[in-house]
């Protein structure tokens, strides 16, 4: 089965604890994996692709996920295709206040990756009923 691969993690950063409290989560950040590289939305850089290993080495704490996906090549297209753009201050506040996530000017990292896997036509997130 083919599969793309995600790393979700945290830091010792101040922000990393805000996102964590705010999503009751125990990971504070997502990237795509391709290859050696990750694609990533992080704050004051934006999206941007970034040495897997310079990744790793600023987590604090990290996991590899292996996603199943009928064209892992599309979905790590549709994420490269955003490098570039800023990252999403506004969905900071967003998310509490129940935005729409779907805003393709900027992104913050699971928007960013939700956002690649509904391009290639494979979502992680199931409309609503």
């Amino acid at each position: 089965m083919k599969t793309v691969r995600l790393m979700f993690s945290t830091t010792h950063w101040p922000l990393s604890a805000v996102i964590r409290a705010f999503t009751w989560s125990r990971w504070s950040h997502v990237a795509v994996i391709d290859g050696d590289t990750v694609i990533e939305a992080v704050a004051v850089h934006g999206v941007r692709r970034a040495p897997l290993k310079e990744a790793i080495e600023r987590a604090s704490d990290f996991a590899l996920v292996d996603l199943p996906a009928r064209s892992p090549e599309a979905v790590i297209e549709a994420a490269a295709s955003q490098l570039g753009k800023p990252y999403d201050y506004s969905a900071l506040v967003g998310l509490a206040l129940h935005r729409e996530w779907q805003d393709d000017g900027a992104w913050f990292c699971s928007e960013l990756v939700a956002w690649a896997f509904d391009a290639a036509a494979q979502p992680l997130i199931r409309p609503e009923l």
